[in-house]
């Protein structure tokens, strides 16, 4: 066998350890940056939630799932999300919204007809 019982054993068996003690460093250096990039985007963004989003990051070294709630919380902008959702619901995704005097003198009804027709829809007519 070569090298056995010589200094090149040794050293290669240093040089060995060095290489496993770095590599598990890299990955546990590696896994805390990935896991506190939920607390470092919301503190950039100054975020108003940042306190839970810190808490469910520690909280998600135990429980993983919560780590991705505070990813999903921490990249999205909730408020804006939100009043996103709510136009979609109501139906004015585009549309201005046109108080109530203004769309009735905007609409004109046909008495032969219920039906109702805009100013735009009689010019393309």
């Amino acid at each position: 066998m070569p090298f056995v019982d010589t200094g090149v054993d040794t050293a290669l068996h240093v040089v060995a350890a060095i290489v496993l003690i770095g590599t598990i460093a890299a990955v546990g250096i590696g896994f805390w940056k990935i896991h506190e990039l939920p607390i470092h985007k919301a503190a950039s963004k100054e975020h108003h939630q940042i306190g839970l989003i810190t808490a469910l990051t520690w909280i998600g070294f135990i429980w993983h799932w919560v780590w991705v709630v505070a990813v999903i919380i921490a990249f999205v902008d909730g408020e804006q999300a939100l009043r996103r959702i709510r136009d979609i619901w109501k139906g004015d995704d585009e549309l201005e919204r046109v108080p109530s005097s203004e769309y009735k003198n905007e609409h004109k009804t046909t008495p032969a007809s219920s039906v109702t027709t805009t100013p735009k829809e009689t010019e393309h007519a």
